[in-house]
């Protein structure tokens, strides 16, 4: 079946360029790879993905993309016929992209009008070797986003897009995977906006050696360190300057893809934070509040 099998990049307007830019590239720990019709693109070293950030200039900020990936171009045709079915509105049929590393893909809004893409044969980038205590992220973790209805989210991203279920919390939380890691997204209610994008980490050394270059850089941790129950993976929150939710996160739980089967986890302290000990907590993070770029496309 053809369904999306990772992440590739977020791409953000926003209000206020250079200081987003010198935060993913001298804080956050991303390396600049390149400008493209006023787009600046920033790649994790630990990854071959070309760019898993995507940033331009723009009068309010907002999701521009959330950028999928899947195996074939066969596979884009038979995902752009998914969701023409299940009624969404398409930006773009699957065609040639003139995006940064080009490929084959196709836009949409989802049923919450949130911008996807999902493409196959992109160019790839450099990786090299992660070493302990580098402590800049390796790649996309996983993605969580609010919605008003998230069940039917939750049943779209199985039903349309592929992915299968790995845990609920409680009722309000569900965590998704399109792969062996425990989940590439998850949903919360609320309005339709991004909640946050995670990075893996290496180790959880090189997440504490991340949270305290970002301390000494004028960044301060809104949330952790912890370690969630819902994945196993550890945590640590902040805000970029332009006030969208990063996290750092390491040693996610994989799980086998077609025989796992999900459970609900018990909402509680010691099940949202398994160790107890950071500071903040969800209610020291962005209030959400509807995209701006809900049912507007982007030209790129």
């Amino acid at each position: 079946m053809s369904r999306v099998t990772e992440i590739r990049y977020v791409g953000y307007g926003v209000t206020d360029l250079d200081a987003e830019r010198n935060f993913y590239r001298d804080v956050w720990g991303l390396k600049e790879v390149g400008e493209k019709d006023g787009m600046w693109h920033f790649a994790a070293e630990g990854n071959d993905e070309l760019y898993v950030v995507r940033l331009r200039a723009a009068e309010e900020k907002r999701i521009d993309v959330i950028a999928l990936a899947a195996d074939s171009d066969a596979d884009v045709e038979a995902l752009h016929d998914k969701v023409v079915a299940a009624g969404c509105k398409v930006v773009f049929a699957p065609r040639a992209l003139t995006t940064l590393g080009g490929g084959y893909g196709f836009r949409f809004f989802s049923p919450d009008g949130l911008p996807f893409e999902i493409s196959a044969g992109v160019e790839r980038g450099t990786a090299r070797e992660m070493q302990r205590w580098d402590a800049v992220p390796q790649k996309i973790s996983h993605i969580v986003l609010h919605s008003p209805d998230h069940k039917a989210a939750v049943q779209f991203f199985q039903d349309v897009l592929g992915f299968r279920l790995s845990d609920w919390l409680g009722d309000f939380m569900a965590f998704l995977r399109c792969n062996s890691a425990h989940h590439r997204f998850a949903f919360l209610p609320g309005p339709p906006c991004l909640n946050h994008v995670a990075y893996d980490m290496l180790t959880v050394d090189d997440m504490m050696r991340g949270i305290n270059r970002l301390k000494k850089k004028g960044t301060d941790l809104r949330w952790g360190p912890g370690r969630h129950t819902a994945g196993n993976n550890t945590f640590s929150y902040f805000t970029t300057p332009n006030g969208f939710a990063v996290e750092y996160t390491s040693e996610l739980e994989h799980v086998d893809f077609e025989t796992h089967q999900h459970q609900v986890h018990v909402p509680g302290p010691q099940v949202m934070d398994q160790w107890g000990i950071g500071v903040g907590g969800p209610q020291t993070m962005p209030h959400p509040e509807a995209d701006k770029g809900l049912f507007v496309p982007v030209e790129a």
